[in-house]
């Protein structure tokens, strides 16, 4: 058991120096979710299933969404069927 709690926080420190190191807001969000899941899991090795369900639901679901929303509102996040409009839009310009 000892050796995976190492290794949950090995992916853990992957988790938040690749967050950091991220270009894509879309891949930092989806990064930052699974940090939230993996905490979540070392919670319930610590035995605190409180904070864990507490974890899971604030930090991997209610924050995501709340990004993912943000992404949306600031047109970061772009809906396929307007990217093939834009694509479409640029060859009839050239």
């Amino acid at each position: 058991m000892q050796i995976f709690t190492y290794i949950l926080l090995g992916f853990l420190v992957v988790c938040a120096i690749s967050v950091s190191l991220s270009k894509n807001l879309l891949n930092s969000i989806l990064i930052f979710m699974s940090y939230s899941l993996i905490v979540s899991i070392i919670w319930i090795l610590l035995e605190s299933p409180d904070l864990a369900i507490t974890e899971a639901a604030v930090g991997a679901g209610i924050t995501t969404v709340l990004f993912f929303i943000t992404l949306k509102k600031i047109h970061a996040m772009v809906d396929s069927d307007q990217e093939k409009g834009d694509e479409s839009d640029e060859q009839k310009n050239s």
